[in-house]
């Protein structure tokens, strides 16, 4: 899919972005003429997307980023801002899952996928934040938080009670640091994708349950990673300005069961 958006001048962090979604959504944002700064915590991934990205001319640098800790997450925006100016843009990707049914799901486990797909992305937005402001987005309105939650932040999914708990809270934060930050010149808003092939699925997907569920979807079919192209680059571009608190599901029909 051809994307026609244009984030010249811009500099994009994408956290996760050692495989799957968040690999294909620095490339995309490589594409689209910005500065990418690939963050995760798989630094040989990282390191080998960010040859290729600047191979086909790219500007990218690597960090490595856990984002359940704070030091690592203020250390890898310092080193952003050294190599390629000051982050404006971040899309928070990371994220985790453990599954199993409620009663068998330790708290470890559920403190885990919290630890990710909540604390995570906060630390990683508030970081982030405070540096857009210091660098004036309130008078540039230029700063643009994507986040990426999940279908399953409303949907049902048995032994997947932390996923779906982490992945609603996602949403609800989302609203609440667009409305702080409004007037900060920040743009906050959260996609809820569909079920889309990626190495999060555990091979699920690929398995003959998995077959079969996907033939329960509207659509019969999975989601494909370029299908969020057009809505996440959109917020993160100059025409994105005026969106903010928004919570956009792309998911090709798959909740109209």
């Amino acid at each position: 899919m051809s994307l026609s958006i244009d984030l010249s001048g811009r500099v994009v962090m994408v956290t996760g972005a050692s495989s799957g979604l968040g690999a294909h959504f620095a490339r995309t944002a490589a594409s689209a003429g910005a500065k990418v700064v690939l963050a995760a915590r798989r630094a040989d991934r990282l390191e080998a997307l960010a040859k290729d990205l600047e191979a086909s001319g790219s500007e990218a640098i690597a960090v490595p980023m856990d984002v359940g800790d704070e030091g690592s997450i203020s250390a890898a925006y310092d080193k952003a801002e050294q190599s390629l100016g000051p982050v404006d843009s971040v899309i928070a990707n990371a994220g985790m899952n453990i599954s199993g049914l409620a009663t068998k799901t330790t708290a470890d486990d559920f403190d885990a996928v919290m630890n990710v797909n909540l604390r995570g992305v906060f630390l990683t937005a508030r970081e982030g934040a405070r540096r857009m402001m210091a660098a004036g987005s309130a008078e540039r309105e230029h700063g643009r938080i994507v986040l990426i939650g999940s279908i399953m932040s409303t949907a049902v999914g048995a032994g997947l009670s932390a996923y779906c708990a982490s992945k609603a809270g996602l949403a609800q934060l989302g609203r609440v640091l667009a409305a702080e930050w409004a007037q900060q010149g920040i743009s906050v808003n959260t996609i809820r994708p569909g079920y889309i092939l990626t190495e999060l699925g555990d091979g699920f997907l690929e398995s003959d349950a998995g077959q079969e569920f996907i033939k329960s979807f509207p659509r019969q079919r999975l989601m494909e990673a370029a299908d969020l192209d057009h809505i996440v680059f959109h917020l993160l571009s100059d025409a994105g300005r005026r969106t903010t608190g928004g919570v956009f599901t792309l998911d090709d029909g798959q909740t109209l069961v």
